[in-house]
This record gives structure tokens, sequence and C-alpha cells, in this order.
């Protein structure tokens, strides 16, 4: 497809989805990006071969609710789901939307809160930043946009559960935009899933903006299928005595690369960005895992867990910068990694980046296979070796697995780990 036919099929695209000419413009100059960019870089860790990005012009697919599984109604619950592009339910109760709340797709938000959409909507991640962020925008397909008003606090967690669809030969290019305004509280629980075979990339992106004084709590259960390539980018950009919580279970079964940022850019701000990680078979995985401070007196944590199995492979980066005239901030980190099998490969690599003398700095790093007197204790006490293994494991991620706010969920990740490290162990 020639450039000027792939523009005006973006038109086309665009139009038939009646989006506003704002959201057209970006689509278009982000286009005219993706020649003039590269893909992001990972280090050691190399996946410039995967197919990330499909050659294919935009397009919109019905998916059918019937082929996915939906749990009964809930007039308190506040949930949105959707299958592929298709938004298949929409759940806030009506106080919340007195009080203000949005909760509602991408597109939707665009036609109807175009202000407000405009005004954060990839700012905190810019498309001229690599290749993929610019097809991001370009090649838009899904997403959702959650609005919290100032000082309104909610208690109960906001789902979001995203399934892609592989039914279709489309891919997923979602895009996950929260806006916690000034003293505003809220947890928000996502969960990602594939129904169908057919081999798709998935490119999904997440903006927390937690303004000044506000909190995010953001968990996440990533279970995409074994025919997914992924490429993800996590940032939240983080006010004055703002405060988030990142915790991630990644347990897809496909190869997965991916960035979670953390940006303090106010005074007092707060992140802490928790990680746990299972790579089976012979999957590969690479993440950036960065805390920047740019505020004074800001605290930047990171703590990675990951355990490979087979012939897998995982690479944990953790960056923590401190940016000149960051007086008085603290950043910290730990990656450790068990090794699980002689043809896995792993790493885990701390990067500290000080630029201030004024502050506090820290990081661990380990790579290696199950403690041997962890082992010795359990089995002496005449537990199965793999059943020892298991309940080690069990407890090296156990710092992750408790920051899950949902029991529902923890249950649901603490199902999918048991069957990972059950799976994997058939060929140790």
């Amino acid at each position: 497809m020639t450039e000027l036919k792939a523009e005006q099929q973006l038109v086309t695209a665009s139009e038939e989805n009646n989006e506003p000419q704002s959201l057209l413009d970006r689509r278009l100059e982000a286009y005219k990006l993706m020649d003039k960019l590269q893909l992001p870089k990972m280090q050691r860790f190399k996946f410039h071969d995967w197919p990330l990005i499909k050659d294919q012009p935009l397009t919109w697919v019905a998916s059918d609710p019937q082929t996915i599984t939906e749990d009964e109604a809930d007039d308190e619950v506040i949930k949105i789901v959707q299958f592929g592009q298709s938004t298949v339910r929409i759940a806030l109760p009506k106080k919340l939307q007195d009080a203000g709340v949005i909760l509602t797709d991408i597109f939707t938000a665009a036609r109807e809160h175009e202000e407000l959409f405009n005004k954060f909507f990839m700012t905190a991640i810019k498309p001229e930043e690599n290749l993929l962020t610019a097809y991001h925008l370009a090649y838009l397909n899904a997403g959702l946009f959650l609005y919290i008003p100032r000082n309104v606090q909610i208690e109960k967690p906001i789902e979001a559960e995203l399934i892609q669809d592989n039914t279709q030969h489309e891919p997923l290019v979602s895009h996950i935009l929260v806006v916690a305004d000034q003293g505003s509280k809220i947890k928000f629980i996502q969960h990602l899933t594939t129904v169908g075979e057919n081999e798709e990339p998935a490119n999904m992106m997440i903006e927390l903006i937690a303004r000044d004084n506000s909190e995010i709590d953001f968990s996440s259960l990533d279970e995409l299928g074994s025919h997914t390539h992924t490429y993800f980018k996590r940032r939240a950009d983080i006010g004055r005595d703002a405060h988030v919580e990142w915790a991630v279970g990644l347990m897809n079964d496909g190869n997965t690369v991916g960035d979670m940022d953390s940006e303090l850019l106010g005074e007092g701000g707060y992140a802490n960005s928790k990680m746990i990680a299972i790579t089976t078979r012979q999957q590969e995985v690479g993440i950036n895992n960065r805390v920047t401070n740019h505020g004074k007196h800001t605290t930047g944590l990171i703590n990675q867990r990951g355990v490979i199995l087979e012939s897998s492979e995982l690479i944990f980066n953790g960056i923590g910068q401190i940016i000149h005239g960051a007086h008085g901030s603290k950043a910290d980190q730990q990656n450790r990694v068990l090794i699980m099998s002689d043809q896995a490969r792993g790493d885990a690599n701390p990067i500290l980046l000080i630029d201030e003398n004024d502050v506090e700095a820290g990081h661990a790093a380990s790579v290696g296979p199950v403690d041997p007197h962890q082992m010795y204790y359990l089995m002496s006490r005449g537990i199965p070796r793999k059943q020892a293994e298991r309940m080690v494991i069990r407890g090296f991620l156990g710092a992750v697995l408790s920051a899950i706010p949902s029991k529902d969920d923890r249950n649901k990740l603490v199902t999918i780990l048991e069957r990972k490290l059950t799976d994997g162990q058939q060929y140790q």
C-alpha cells in the first residue's frame, strides 16, 4: 500500500468510526512518524524480528459476545468488558455517574468528552517515542477511558476485562487512559486474556495520570495466549504528593516485551512498581521497569521477581533514575530470578542513574536456583521435591501476590501460577 493510499484508508476508517477531527489528525501525524522511528531498545534482549506490527489497513470488526463467558450482572460492580474491538458491557453505578465519574470506551470518550480526552490522551506516552508508539496511535482500534473527578474516592475496585479476539484476523491495539484528578483515590484491576488460535500481535498501552494528592492502585493479571506476540507500555505521570502502586502478574504464554515507567513529577510523590513473571516452554520475555525521580523528596521503588522454566528466557531490567535537583529523594530496587532448568536463560539487571547528591539509592539482584536449604527443610518433613519447589516459589513471589487488592484475582493468579509450575516441572 502506498503512503497516500494508507493515509486515505486511515481517513476512511476514522470517518466510519465517527471520530472527531482532532483524533484523525493525530492518527495521520503518528502514521507519518512511523517511517522515521525505530523499534524500542531493550538491554540484553533481542526481539526485533518479532511480528509486532501487522501490515494491514485499519478495519472495524465486531466480535461475537456469545464466544465468551460473562459474570452475572451486579448493580454494585464497577466494570467494563471489551472483546476485541467490541465493548460488551459497562457497569457504573448511578451514584458514581452523578459524582462525575466517566467510564467508557476510548472512542466514545474522544467523541463525547473531546476536551477532557485531548487534554490527557497520549501525553504521558508520546507517539514519537518509538515505532511501536507511533503505530499504536495511528492504528488504535480498542481501549477505555476512566476519569475520577476531584476528591472522589472509590473503595470498590474498578475492573477492566480485556479479551483479545484471535478468532479474527485482527491485531489488538488497545489503549487505557486513567485520570485521577486532585485528591481522588481508586483501585483499578485489569485482566487480559485471549480467545482463539490465530497468530496476532497485541499492542497494549496504559497511561495513568495521578494528579496532586491522588492515589491509584493498579493491578493487572496478564494472561494472553501462546500465539500472541505482545508489546506493552505502561506509564504513570505522578503529581505532587500523589501515590501510585503497580502490581502486575505477567502470565502470558506468548513472547512478550514491555516497559513500565513511573514518572515522579511532583514533590513528595511515591511509586512502587511490583511485578512477577513466569516463563515456560520456548517463551521469551523482556521487561524494562523504570522509576524516575524528577521532584524533590520523591520515593521510587521496584520489586521484580521471576521464575524461568523449561527452555524459556526472562530478562528483568530495573532502572532507577534520580534527576538533578530531586533533593531528598529515594530510589531502591530488587530484581530476583529463579532458574528452574538447565536449558533456561535469564538475567536481572539493576541500573541506577543518579545525578544528585542528597539522595538514597540502592539495589539488589540475584539469579539462581531454588535455595537448597529451604528445599532440604521441606523435604526432610516428608514433602515431595516438586511440591516443595512450588511452595518455595510461592513464598518467593509472595511480595507481589499479596499486593493485588482483589481476592478473586489473587486466587486466579495463584491458579495460573500452579498450572504453569506444574506443566514446567514435567520437563525438568
